[in-house]
């Protein structure tokens, strides 16, 4: 393939995920800047135990299948004469009270896999079984933003989640702000550190637009660095703050950001053995931090502008296993919070009574119904053309 065959698409894809531009100062005057709404999905790798995270204590069947790692009724976070809290999440009970949270029981999908990376896949793409090559984050910019503006989807992570690839867009993508810089071969470096952008003029509109994203490459990679140098928060984030410092310094700086995804990675919370103890811990990091992000997005005065996603691959199985443990599951919690979320409880519990051959249990609440709300009510995207299909929306948001 000759260079001046190549399409606008796959250079930028061949530059990876370029950051954000030069253009902050213009973005941070906007006024339309601070009424733009903003989704942060955070992802719980690995499958968290939703059973144990917000624990079915009016059900005799959970103390039934989990005689040794149920958690006693009198050391939850009551939140109802059914639920409560796990007695690590003081922050979730507190936004959940404030009705800053709400909760989606019972989200699944028919046919579940048990595999995370498959089940990942699904949820990344909002599109079970179909082989869908795009994010559903990664659609929703694309159906918000048709003028595929640069830098508006953000993924924080070692690498590119499935979630945030995108048809048009260029996800941003890094991991430590202090290093992220524009990298490259060898032979490439004087394009890289020096182009600018002029060749156009000379003749040469490849080579220009080489430079141009080449330039735009290392301004952004310089605001980033920037944003997080300038950074400075008295709000408590805990001991793991799962990246959502990052988030805020993004918004904080005016970034022109509208969609982050981040994970607790490394599928921590794949709790198949001695579940108890590091579950309860990690519950805790995930409730400090976002409860700690949370405040902070109201100091900067985006608390309303602002949605935090929480979702996991799948639940867990509500039988404990014999190394105090529990193995994968289907139906499970997602969580909605900000202060623009009409906090409460959403969906139907799942039935423990009719547990299918592997003691798992039936969802209640196709997850695309979420993914629907998020994408319609919140973000003012066409939710039927983004998934795909039509899926009953839930009122999750205030009007």
């Amino acid at each position: 393939m000759k260079l001046h065959d190549i399409s606008r698409r796959i250079l930028l894809q061949g530059m990876g995920a370029v950051c954000l531009n030069a253009a902050i100062a213009a973005n941070a005057a906007s006024s339309d800047a601070a009424d733009e709404r903003i989704l942060v999905v955070l992802e719980l790798t690995g499958a968290n135990d939703g059973f144990n995270t917000l624990v079915p204590y009016g059900n005799d069947h959970y103390y039934r299948l989990r005689p040794r790692i149920g958690l006693p009724p009198n050391t939850l976070r009551k939140i109802d004469e059914m639920h409560g809290f796990n007695p690590s999440m003081a922050g979730f009970e507190r936004l959940y009270k404030d009705g800053h949270l709400a909760v989606v029981h019972g989200c699944g999908y028919d046919n579940p896999s048990y595999s995370h990376f498959t089940s990942a896949g699904y949820w990344h793409t909002g599109a079970p079984n179909s082989g869908e090559p795009y994010g559903w984050l990664g659609r929703l910019a694309d159906a918000i933003d048709p003028a595929f503006k640069p830098n508006f989807l953000v993924g924080i992570g070692e690498r590119q989640s499935l979630s945030v690839h995108a048809a048009h867009h260029v996800p941003v993508v890094f991991d430590d702000p202090e290093q992220f810089d524009r990298k490259g071969l060898y032979q490439s470096r004087t394009l890289l550190e020096q182009g600018d952008g002029q060749h156009h003029v000379a003749g040469n509109p490849t080579l220009g637009y080489l430079e141009e994203v080449a330039l735009s490459a290392r301004q952004a990679s310089q605001q980033v660095r920037q944003a997080w140098s300038n950074y400075r928060s008295p709000a408590d984030y805990g001991l793991i703050a799962m990246d959502l410092p990052k988030v805020a310094a993004m918004i904080a700086a005016r970034l022109p950001a509208r969609i982050y995804h981040t994970a607790y990675r490394h599928n921590a919370f794949d709790t198949h053995v001695h579940q108890s103890e590091t579950h309860q811990r990690l519950l805790s990091y995930v409730s400090q931090s976002i409860s700690g992000f949370m405040q902070d997005v109201r100091r900067i005065g985006r608390a309303k502008d602002v949605t935090v996603m929480v979702v996991s691959e799948f639940g867990r199985r509500p039988a404990e296993n014999t190394s105090l443990g529990t193995d994968h599951g289907t139906a499970n919690h997602v969580y909605l919070i900000g202060e623009s979320v009409r906090g409460g409880q959403y969906g139907r519990v799942p039935d423990w009574t009719a547990r299918n051959a592997d003691g798992n249990l039936a969802h209640t609440v196709d997850f695309r119904r979420v993914y629907a709300s998020v994408a319609h009510d919140w973000m003012g995207a066409d939710s039927a053309r983004l998934l795909r299909g039509s899926f009953e929306r839930l009122p999750l948001f205030a009007t």
